[in-house]
């Protein structure tokens, strides 16, 4: 039978097009991608024509003025959406040696294209330009992969990680990878980087997708971005170096599929299709050279900070690169170990955010531990809510564990509202068309910059597409938002922030979650600086505030058996499978002060005067079930043993 289902198994990738290519064909393929390479540079300029920028002038400042004994840094938390695109675009334009790409998504929506778009104008600006992507959503398109590979010779593309020798995965490839080769599919890059120059970095949980930066016609991700300036970004450089020269880092024209399309096809032009909302470009390319408004928004508000450190896992953590030199051993958890450390260091406060409350087994003994103090820190989480997350089951397995989280690990939990009252959400930008351009403004001259050109194809002078984008099937673990009892835009918490005792603000990638541990390589900035634990703290509590969470505790005792349904409440969760009890100890919690509620801040849910202040609004606020319920259910009771890979 396994001979048999082997056999089946070559027979299904050669007929889906995965039969190796020939070391002559592959060459030959790569040949055709570089011989196709523009060596076009559009500018002799020493600074190649790179847009004067305030924020690289302060950014030059700040690493001049540092010394090995006295490193000065410049940190802003970003936390506007379409600010944090409008920060990435800025940099590009205004680089002048190089710049480095690394994230998770890649995709091909508007403000996917906007990006690329700039950085195919960058190298022909004479930028030296490099992009490496996860292979899970490494743009959508092969046509797209192909044509990349083969633009300009600044231009690199690589994809990490590719399973089965393709750089894109359909659904039906999906599984058989999954089938055949599992423990590879199974890891991945989750870090997130663009370095311009060496000198100006933006990281954090966003990707490039239109709904990381409030462009998403129905669905719109509460990220957070770090943008920094100073002599961290050194190690940043390192790690980018690791990964790009890493051997699971493949250049796009050696893949098979995309090697098998050059070969029969010849290298295609970049999509040009228009942008489904080329008003909403155009407003924020209104703001890319506005000195008052980067001043405003990047330079004005950044805090100069203390102790800055970036820490990251190296593509070693996925076991197929060699150790260090001399055999010297190398952590291959050194993002969560460092978070870990901090964590059990609390003494008063930590504040923990995080989109999928599944927590590793050294994290849950690294907060039990903290429990179990005679003066236990307090522990606040922020996290999703059913109707807020994008993945249902990874929800399923939190809420099979809430009586743990409340009673063993003390957590004050605040789930995101998927419609919250008080977030950093630009409807303006998303929601409204902008007007079109005065009709006596002057015409575009005749001859054009490549980024003009670009811009024009995408349609910046033509009406909207209707369609809204889609959202890659890979994006997430568990699979889409579930159905609400309303429409409108809703928004999912996606940022991974932590601050302790005050004292220390971590923004980064890691989930705090079993992946994050052991699976997928992950990036963070930890900052021992008071002020900036003190805005990184106003920022999550924001996301906590009533308006904009319910709050989890335990439900109302029943007048009778009460201890009996909380025994076999413990007993069901503790089993592997069969966690088949309904009632769970936890309940969700909207906050309605009565006339015995205190004034002030809200009650914990451990104080006497936390039900005077709440009244419960069930296990699933705002979700029309229907069958999900079922689905959490089934999930809850029979997927424990997928905790560690959602």
């Amino acid at each position: 039978m396994r001979h048999r289902f082997t056999l089946a198994l070559l027979a299904l990738l050669s007929l889906a097009g995965c039969a190796t290519l020939s070391p002559p064909q592959r060459d030959a393929a790569v040949g055709i991608a570089h011989a196709a390479r523009s060596t076009q540079v559009d500018c002799n300029r020493e600074d190649a024509c790179a847009l004067p920028s305030p924020l690289m002038d302060a950014a030059r400042e700040t690493m001049a003025a540092s010394t090995p004994e006295a490193p000065r840094h410049n940190a802003l938390i970003l936390d506007n959406a379409p600010d944090a695109l409008l920060a990435r675009i800025h940099l590009i334009r205004s680089a002048r040696h190089s710049i480095d790409l690394q994230t998770y998504i890649f995709d091909e929506d508007d403000s996917a294209q906007l990006v690329l778009d700039e950085l195919q104008a960058a190298a022909f600006r004479g930028v030296r330009v490099r992009v490496l992507l996860d292979q899970l959503a490494a743009l959508k398109q092969l046509d797209t992969l192909a044509a990349y590979s083969a633009l300009h010779a600044n231009f690199e593309l690589r994809v990490y990680n590719p399973v089965l020798d393709r750089g894109r995965l359909s659904l039906p490839m999906y599984a058989v990878a999954a089938a055949c080769c599992w423990g590879q599919l199974n890891r991945r890059m989750h870090n997130k980087l663009l370095l311009v120059d060496g000198i100006a970095a933006i990281t954090g949980g966003r990707n490039y997708q239109d709904d990381y930066y409030d462009w998403d016609a129905h669905f719109n991700f509460r990220d957070r971005d770090l943008l920094l300036t100073g002599p961290a970004l050194r190690d940043m450089a390192v790690n980018f170096e690791a990964f790009w020269n890493s051997r699971r880092s493949v250049p796009a024209e050696q893949l098979g599929d995309v090697a098998r399309h050059l070969l029969k096809n010849g290298p295609p032009p970049p999509p040009h299709h228009p942008y489904r909302k080329p008003e909403r470009v155009r407003a924020l390319l209104a703001d890319v050279a506005d000195p008052q408004v980067l001043r405003e928004r990047f330079i004005t508000p950044a805090l100069a900070v203390q102790n800055v450190q970036f820490i990251a896992d190296f593509p070693v953590k996925h076991r197929l690169d060699a150790p260090a030199k001399n055999h010297v051993p190398v952590r291959t958890d050194a993002a969560s170990t460092r978070l870990m450390e901090l964590i059990a260091g609390a003494r008063e406060d930590v504040l923990l955010q995080t989109p999928y409350l599944v927590l590793s087994r050294q994290a849950q003994r690294t907060f039990r531990h903290l429990h179990k103090q005679d003066a236990p820190p307090r522990v606040r989480v922020s996290t999703n809510s059913l109707a807020a997350t994008d993945a249902f089951i990874t929800y399923a397995m939190s809420y099979k564990y809430k009586r743990r989280y409340l009673h063993k690990f003390g957590f004050e939990i605040h789930e995101f509202k998927p419609f919250p009252a008080d977030a950093p959400f630009e409807f303006g930008i998303t929601g409204a068309d902008l007007p079109e351009l005065d009709a006596d403004e002057p015409a575009q001259p005749a001859r054009r910059s490549l980024r003009q050109r670009l811009l024009a194809l995408r349609g910046l002078d033509s009406e909207p597409e209707s369609e809204a984008g889609r959202r890659s099937p890979f994006g997430s673990a568990g699979g889409m938002p579930v159905r609400l009892k309303r429409a409108g835009i809703r928004m999912g918490l996606h940022a991974k922030s932590l601050v302790v005792d005050g004292r220390v603000g971590v923004v980064g990638t890691h989930n705090f979650d079993p992946r994050g541990d052991t699976l997928n390589t992950e990036s963070a900035v930890v900052i021992e600086d008071p002020a900036f634990a003190r805005a990184l703290a106003t920022s999550i509590r924001r996301d906590m505030a009533p308006g904009n969470a319910w709050t989890i505790a335990r439900r109302d005792r029943p007048p009778v058996l009460s201890g009996l349904e909380y025994s076999l409440g413990k007993i069901s969760e503790r089993l592997p499978i069969f966690d088949l009890w309904p009632i769970k100890y936890a309940t969700s919690y909207e906050y309605a002060p009565g006339p015995d509620c205190p004034p002030g801040e809200p009650p914990s849910p451990f104080s006497p005067h936390f039900r005077a202040c709440h009244k419960p609004v069930g296990d699933f606020p705002e979700v029309d079930m229907g069958l999900k319920r079922l689905g959490v259910r089934v999930f809850t009771g029979f997927g424990s043993g997928l905790s560690p890979i959602l």
